[in-house]
């Protein structure tokens, strides 16, 4: 099955209600407004692929990392503040994976090359701050803080830097970065890490 194949499979079903309850809207690609289906949304199950939620309309706010699976309460179980606001489908990739971080906005000051995760990139690089970045293949999971954790930005191909719409709308830093793929056999998207982390995606 090809990629284009797989991504017309994804697939997450929100609800407006706790416990998958209530009125229920069905998704298989980006949504900007979630609003013209649902009032609310407290609940969703992902049933195939990768989405990123949002907290606000337009894919800005707070971001989400959501694989398969059930999220009754994602709002308890994941600490968000808000409902459900708009939804992107992470596309399948096959393929390699590069980027290019700065340490200052508008792409200037140091630049360094990532082809695969990093755990820490102000230690692995030196680099005092991380401000700005060029996604030239594959897609990239960026986090505010060192280690995989703090909030999350989703980077598909393109550049991004202070005056860009992600990084205008979440203010923050870059501290990790994961790179994400598929293995051609089983389907199941992981991240290799620097340190032990979950696998993320496709199952």
């Amino acid at each position: 099955m090809s990629a284009t194949d797989m991504n017309m499979m994804s697939r997450i079903v929100f609800y407006e209600d706790r416990n998958f309850q209530g009125r229920s809207y069905e998704c298989s690609s980006d949504c900007a407004d979630m609003s013209s289906y649902l009032s609310r949304c407290h609940s969703c199950r992902v049933e195939r692929g990768c989405f990123m939620v949002y907290d606000r309309t337009n894919f800005m706010g707070n971001q989400y990392f959501m694989r398969r699976g059930e999220y009754s309460d994602y709002m308890s179980m994941m600490g968000m503040n808000d409902c459900i606001r708009s939804c992107r489908m992470i596309p399948m990739h096959r393929g390699s994976y590069r980027m290019k971080i700065y340490e200052r906005e508008n792409f200037g000051g140091q630049m360094h090359e990532l082809m695969d995760d990093c755990d820490n990139i102000m230690d692995r690089y030196r680099m005092s701050n991380c401000m700005s970045c060029h996604t030239m293949d594959g897609h990239w999971l960026m986090y505010e803080q060192p280690h995989f954790r703090g909030r999350m930005m989703y980077m598909k191909p393109g550049e991004y830097s202070v005056d860009s719409e992600i990084v205008t709308a979440t203010t923050m830093k870059i501290g990790a970065a994961v790179a994400q793929w598929v293995e051609l056999v089983d389907c199941d998207q992981k991240v290799a890490s620097l340190i032990p982390f979950t696998p993320l995606g496709w199952n």
